[in-house]
C-alpha cells in the first residue's frame, strides 16, 4: 500500500489545479464583458422600414342630392289605333312611317263618291218637301181665310193644319238625314285624333276596308311628352311621399347601362296600392321628351331625387373598405402614419360615397393602396388622379 502522506500530497495537488482553471475561466469571461460594453460596437445600425406608397384624396364637405334608383319603361302618353269608320275603297294613304303629325292633318281618304251621292239624295229630298210644306201652308191660309167667313168648316182648317205641322216634321226629318249623310262622308277623310308619331302602315290603298276590321291602318303614338313607368320597394313609399310633399321631386332617366343620362322629368303620380304579392309600388314620371330620346317601351334606370344633403363629408367609394368589425377607411396622419378609422356610410353613385360618421373634412383618406397597410405604417402619399388611382401606387 502507497502511504498516507503521499496519497494526501496527489489529492492537494489536484485542487490546486482545478482552482487555477475556474480562475483563468473567471479572467476570460470578465474580459469578454469588457468587451462588449466598454469598448464601442462596430456594427452598423439597421435600417429603417420602408415607407409603403399609396394613393390619398381629402375628404370634401359639399351639398350631395341623394337619389333612390328604380327601373321603369316608357310609355306613350296617348297611343290610338286608326280604324275606318266606314266600309269602301281605300283611295289613298297620306303619312310617311314615322312622321311625326298633328291632330287634325290627314291621314287616309276613302272613296267619297257613294257617300257624296247619298248627301245629295238628303238635300234633294229636303227641297221636295220644302216645296210641299209651302204649298200645305198657302192652303191652310186660304182654309182659314173661308173659314172666318163661314165658308169652310172647322174639321178642313183642322185637316190642313196636321198635314202642316207632318210636312215640318218631315223636313226637319230630312235635316237630320242630311246631317248623318255629312257625317258619313266626313268619315272618308281619316284624319289624326292627336299629336303624335304614326308607326307601320298596315293597309295599302285599293283594299276595301271595313269599320270592323281587326287590323288598323296604322297606329298613332303620342310621345312629346312621354310618361315612365317605374317601381320600387314599399320601404322606399314613405322616403318618396316626403319628397313630394316638399314639392316637385325631379327624375333622371338613364340607358340600359345606367351610364349615359338621357332625360330629365317629374314624379306625376305613386300608385293607390301596393303590390302585394311582390311588395313593390308603382309610380309614373313625366318627361317632355323634346328631342325624343326617349321611345315607348323603352327599359331604362331611374333616379328619383329625394333630398339634398347640405355640408356632407364625401370621399371616393374605393376609400370605403369592409372588415369584420364593419365599414372603415384608412386615414393618413399629419406625421405621415396609416390609422383605421371606423365609419358610416351612404352609397350615391359610382363616383361619390358620404361618410355621415367617423371622418371630418379636410383629412386624407387612403383610396388606394391599402391592402399593405396596418396600424402605424409609415406610408408616402401620393395624390389621387381623378378616377382614384395614385400615379404608381401599387
Amino acid at each position: 500500500m502507497k502511504p498516507i502522506a503521499e496519497i494526501e500530497t496527489r489529492r492537494s495537488g489536484r485542487s490546486t489545479y482545478r482552482i487555477a482553471g475556474l480562475a483563468v475561466l473567471a479572467i476570460v469571461v470578465a474580459a469578454g464583458a469588457i468587451w462588449k460594453f466598454a469598448i464601442p460596437s462596430t456594427r452598423a445600425p439597421s435600417a429603417p422600414a420602408p415607407r409603403v406608397p399609396v394613393s390619398v384624396a381629402a375628404a370634401t364637405a359639399r351639398d350631395v342630392p341623394i337619389f333612390i334608383g328604380a327601373l321603369g319603361t316608357a310609355q306613350a302618353r296617348y297611343t290610338v289605333a286608326v280604324h275606318s269608320q266606314i266600309d269602301g275603297p281605300l283611295q289613298s294613304v297620306d303619312f310617311n312611317e314615322g312622321q311625326e303629325v298633328r291632330k287634325g292633318d290627314t291621314l287616309a281618304i276613302i272613296d267619297p263618291r257613294p257617300l257624296q251621292a247619298a248627301l245629295d239624295q238628303a238635300i234633294a229630298k229636303k227641297a221636295q218637301d220644302e216645296a210641299q210644306l209651302v204649298a200645305a201652308e198657302k192652303d191652310l191660309n186660304r182654309f182659314s181665310t173661308l173659314g172666318t167667313r163661314g165658308f169652310e168648316t172647322q174639321q178642313n182648317i183642322d185637316t190642313q193644319q196636321a198635314k202642316v205641322d207632318q210636312l215640318k216634321a218631315t223636313v226637319q226629318a230630312d235635316d237630320a238625314a242630311i246631317e248623318a249623310a255629312q257625317i258619313q262622308l266626313g268619315y272618308t277623310t281619316i284624319k289624326a285624333p292627336i299629336d303624335g308619331r304614326v308607326g307601320f302602315r298596315q293597309v295599302d290603298p285599293g283594299n276595301i276596308v271595313h269599320a270592323n276590321d281587326q287590323n288598323p291602318l296604322t297606329v298613332l303614338t303620342l310621345t312629346h311628352p312621354i310618361d315612365v313607368v317605374l317601381t320600387l320597394p314599399q320601404e322606399s313609399l314613405g322616403t318618396v311621399r316626403e319628397a313630394m310633399l316638399k314639392g316637385p321631386v325631379q327624375v333622371l332617366a338613364y340607358d340600359q347601362g345606367d351610364v349615359t343620362k338621357l332625360a330629365d322629368g317629374e314624379l306625376r303620380l305613386i300608385d293607390n296600392e301596393i303590390d302585394q304579392t311582390t311588395g313593390t309600388i308603382r309610380l309614373k314620371a313625366t318627361f317632355a321628351n323634346d328631342d325624343g330620346r326617349l321611345w315607348s317601351g323603352e327599359f331604362m334606370h331611374l333616379r328619383i331625387h329625394v333630398e339634398t344633403r347640405t355640408g356632407a363629408v364625401t370621399v371616393a367609394p374605393p376609400a370605403v373598405q369592409r372588415g369584420p368589425q364593419g365599414l372603415y377607411v384608412w386615414v393618413v396622419t399629419p406625421d405621415g402614419k396609416a390609422e383605421q378609422r371606423a365609419v358610416a356610410t351612404i352609397a350615391v353613385d359610382n363616383s361619390t360615397t358620404i361618410v355621415t360618421s367617423g371622418l371630418k373634412a379636410g383629412e386624407r383618406v387612403v383610396v388606394n393602396g391599402q391592402s399593405r397597410l396596418q396600424p402605424g405604417t409609415q406610408v408616402e402619399a401620393k395624390a389621387a388622379s381623378p378616377e382614384g388611382s395614385a400615379d404608381g401606387a401599387s
